[in-house]
């Protein structure tokens, strides 16, 4: 079985990321970057749909048959949105950006931190899909956390300035509003943390992780 997958991207740090993980495996990634309006975005309500069909569109343009390739798919779902933006994520942020998913939650205001974070609450959640030659591989991950009241921050990408994480208790599982966790970014957005911190709460990282977890037998070619 082939050792490099391809990754369906043409984002750098997906692809690095990626990379770092894939290769405890002995596994190389390496990007497959096609032409614009190459793959189709299909209209569906979640993300594994999503996933699925651009994986399968991806497969006629594979450098090699029998190659491995890999799609990732992302969104921000608000549970007071009914999960808006959803899959449209990306539609959302070109369009009303995060001043208009704030707009959207405005009349959801709470002097208790903890009340307010239920109102607003919200998650990140991320799929990846790998064909490995002969099935498809789902990896899934959610980050949970809540809409922030104005932008904080401009680092990440995204609606990362609007969302804030909830903690983390020491095994990486969210604790509820209000309870301290051991991974905590004290109400900041992830505009406002770094890499490393971000990294720690990383949606991608847990579908990316969950992936590998169904690849035990794959080794790297003597």
């Amino acid at each position: 079985m082939s050792t490099t997958v391809w990754f369906l991207t043409s984002n750098p740090g997906k692809l690095e990321e990626a990379q770092h993980h894939f290769q405890e495996l002995g596994i190389e990634v390496k990007g497959l970057d096609l032409p614009e309006d190459t793959i189709l975005e299909p209209q569906a309500g979640d993300l594994e749909t999503v996933a699925r069909s651009k994986l399968a569109q991806a497969l006629a343009h594979l450098p090699h048959e029998g190659a491995m390739v890999m799609v990732e798919d992302a969104g921000l779902f608000v549970d007071a949105l009914d999960g808006f933006p959803g899959v449209y994520s990306s539609y959302a942020f070109s369009t009303i950006g995060n001043h208009g998913i704030l707009r959207l939650l405005s009349h959801l205001v709470d002097d208790d931190p903890v009340r307010i974070k239920n109102l607003r609450s919200a998650s990140f959640e991320a799929v990846a899909a790998l064909w490995d030659g002969e099935n498809v591989l789902l990896g899934k991950g959610v980050c949970k956390g809540a809409i922030a009241t104005k932008v904080q921050g401009e680092a990440g990408f995204g609606f990362d300035p609007i969302f804030i994480p909830a903690d983390l208790d020491d095994s990486g599982e969210p604790v509820s509003p209000g309870v301290l966790g051991a991974v905590s970014t004290h109400g900041q957005t992830f505009g406002v943390v770094g890499p490393y911190t971000k990294h720690q709460f990383s949606h991608r990282r847990r579908a990316l992780e969950d992936l590998l977890s169904q690849l035990p037998l794959l080794e790297p070619d003597e």
